[in-house]
């Protein structure tokens, strides 16, 4: 059974959304320096990476990160991939697309190749979710909706109407997948965020991997 890792890994040199912290990765302790053990610290943000987005990230007194319900996390979903010339997912190309039984959908973008192409720079030019398809989804009661970049939203966008619309209606969001090696279909999803308790809870780094259906 293939197993296909979208998780990108954290390095110090990988883009950060702007305004949001940078990533530092050093030595706390090292067997090198005569230290007991090998100890790693770690300080980067919240939606460092690849990361899910809880509803409190836009909506106060919302759920919280380690709130997010497990099932709606693990399971069946559906991988929408688009054509390299698509900038944005509007609704009729998901009305087109997606499969109206599914509860959790990945979108394959032209972001992916982000990753390998300019690793180290943020790409403002990412392919986003439009407001109205992610109204259509949010309407057709799905529970997860992931991307393969630091936002779903277009860059720049005010009062962040595309989260929202998602989250106000519980709809976890998972942003900085890397789906290179993946095609379109159906796939078994675990994607387990970091339990954080501390804080707003507002969302986590997460590891996220997709297994073939048999």
């Amino acid at each position: 059974m293939p197993i296909y890792d979208l998780t990108v890994p954290l390095t110090e040199e990988m883009p950060t959304y702007p305004g949001d912290p940078g990533i530092q990765i050093r030595d706390w302790y090292s067997l090198e320096k005569g230290d007991p053990a090998n100890v790693t610290h770690l300080n980067f943000g919240a939606h460092t990476g690849t990361h899910v987005d809880a509803p409190v990230h836009f909506i106060q007194g919302a759920s919280k990160v380690e709130s997010l319900p497990l099932d709606v996390l693990i399971g069946k979903v559906q991988v929408i991939e688009l054509p390299e010339t698509s900038l944005s997912i509007d609704a009729n190309f998901v009305k087109t697309k997606f499969k109206s039984d599914q509860t959790r959908v990945i979108f394959k973008t032209r972001n992916s190749k982000f990753w390998t192409d300019q690793p180290s720079e943020f790409r403002q030019d990412f392919t986003y979710l439009d407001l109205d398809a992610a109204e259509y989804l949010a309407s057709s009661g799905v529970k997860l909706v992931g991307i393969d970049y630091l936002s779903i939203e277009k860059f720049g966008q005010t009062n962040h109407p595309t989260h929202i619309a998602l989250l106000s209606h519980g709809v976890v969001i998972v942003e900085g997948l890397n789906l290179t090696d993946v095609s379109a279909g159906d796939y078994e999803l675990i994607c387990l965020p970091l339990r954080i308790r501390s804080g707003p809870g507002d969302g986590a780094p997460a590891r996220a991997v997709l297994r073939t259906i048999n």
